[in-house]
């Protein structure tokens, strides 16, 4: 029975992928080896991972939803022939036709899995790009027996069951005569060959699980959600096989100050409403360092400043995005009566402490408002 991806994330069949992205951040950061020392948990990591790669990958999905498991090595995949014992038309008429012509025994090595960890990064370091040491826990090629398997001094021996062959036969009468059926030999599992004495350390797999450090080398740009690919670093396959490539996925922390659009970043600053209506320079910390900021007199509330390539380099172009500032006036809610007076003598100078004036500002505005009803 195939795997239920969506359950292992907590999900319901049909989830979106943003859905699966949430569910699998949330647990993967609570189920982390390095963060969670459980043995329980660390089987319960690689779980998840590996559901999450089956519902992120395309190919996958598809055999996820049509009812198949992707990690299905038995040959069943998302239904047909090959999920009944048979492997296609042609082992149908041997079955009832007598050919059943074998097909030799498979290789006990195999290509391993491929891995996804995720990795947590600062937006600096997305931006700019940096080397980031990580442990990850896969399968290594096992050092004592080099992936064969055996224990030192030992080989592997032919199968008595199948002689080799990798499969058995059995011959049955029916109504249409001699029925001849043959199935993966339940000694070798298919390979034609046994393993008297197993290794020691890998009890004949070929490999172990290990803990190992190694350097990924983050490129200047990259994205929450984007994944690096490391080639040949995830699990080495059954009897030393090649190994799978890893994956790392970034996740990008929240930043305090800025937010990330694509290659823009934003940010917020607030002025008073002196500085707004006269004008001033402020000294606003990017990533980039320190940078003067001109802010015009008269500058409204809402105003968006632009520093141009102060953003985040682009991955598969040249040039950098921009820092657009957006302006904020504060208008203050408490004034002395020194502040109040003065305050008013402006409003008086400016002619705006007649009630006519606010009439005339109301009357400008409901005016602006109808004619955009009847478009004018």
């Amino acid at each position: 029975m195939a795997t239920d991806y969506f359950g292992v994330l907590g999900l319901t069949r049909g989830a979106s992928d943003s859905e699966i992205k949430r569910a699998y951040r949330r647990l993967a950061r609570d189920l982390h080896p390095d963060v969670n020392p459980d043995p329980e948990a660390k089987e319960r990591f690689q779980e998840v991972t590996r559901a999450y790669e089956a519902l992120t990958d395309p190919e996958k999905r598809r055999i996820v939803d049509l009812g198949g498991d992707p990690f299905d090595t038995g040959g069943g995949g998302a239904g047909g022939f090959g999920a009944g014992g048979f492997g296609g038309l042609g082992d149908i008429m041997d079955a009832f036709f007598g050919g059943a012509a074998a097909r030799g025994p498979r290789s006990r090595t195999r290509a391993g899995r491929d891995a996804l960890i995720p990795v947590e990064l600062e937006l600096d370091e997305t931006v700019f790009g940096t080397t980031k040491e990580i442990t990850v826990d896969t399968a290594v090629l096992c050092s004592t027996c080099t992936g064969a398997g055996t224990a030192p001094g030992t080989h592997a021996a032919t199968c008595t069951t199948c002689s080799g062959r990798g499969e058995v036969q059995s011959v049955q009468r029916g109504f249409l005569g001699q029925v001849v059926s043959s199935r993966t030999c339940p000694s070798c599992g298919g390979t034609g060959q046994v393993i008297p004495e197993p290794c020691p350390e890998c009890a004949g797999d070929g490999r172990v699980r290990a803990r190992r450090t190694i350097s990924v080398k983050v490129p200047a740009g990259v994205e929450d959600g984007m994944r690096i690919r490391l080639s040949g670093q995830g699990e080495v396959g059954p009897g030393g096989g090649p190994a799978g490539d890893l994956y790392v996925e970034v996740h990008e922390r929240p930043h305090p100050v800025f937010t990330r659009d694509g290659e823009d970043l934003h940010c917020r600053v607030t002025l008073p409403m002196t500085a707004a209506a006269l004008g001033t320079t402020l000294s606003l910390k990017t990533l980039d360092g320190e940078e003067d900021l001109d802010i015009r007199a008269g500058t409204q509330s809402g105003s968006v400043i632009t520093l141009r390539a102060h953003g985040a380099p682009r991955l598969r172009a040249t040039g950098r995005g921009n820092l657009l500032v957006h302006v904020e006036v504060a208008t203050p809610t408490r004034l002395d009566a020194e502040q109040e007076k003065l305050l008013r003598e402006l409003a008086a100078l400016r002619g705006e402490d007649q009630p006519e004036s606010h009439r005339e500002a109301q009357g400008g505005l409901f005016s602006r408002v109808r004619d955009a009803f009847n478009g004018r």
